[in-house]
């Protein structure tokens, strides 16, 4: 009969971490991070970064046309 939570990648996620834990390996404190907004516009239809959630609007890009397929991300602030 299968354990269900206890096995798969979070199980081995786990035992992992509590292998680190007894070699006394500590992890660094998480990094802070910012809102990021990433789209698409005309001069680079690739993904990219727009600006800071804040700085920029990601509604209004994309209402106006200015940008699409607009996403806002976690990333590490600078």
């Amino acid at each position: 009969m299968a354990r269900g939570y206890l096995e798969g990648p979070a199980a081995e996620e786990a035992q992992r971490r509590m292998d680190e834990l007894a070699r006394g390996i500590v992890d660094e404190p998480d990094a802070e991070m910012e809102a990021a907004v990433y789209g698409c516009t005309e001069e680079n239809p690739e993904p990219h970064f727009l600006g800071l959630l804040g700085e920029v609007d990601p509604d209004e890009l994309f209402a106006s046309g200015a940008a699409w397929g607009v996403t806002v991300r976690r990333v590490a602030a600078s």
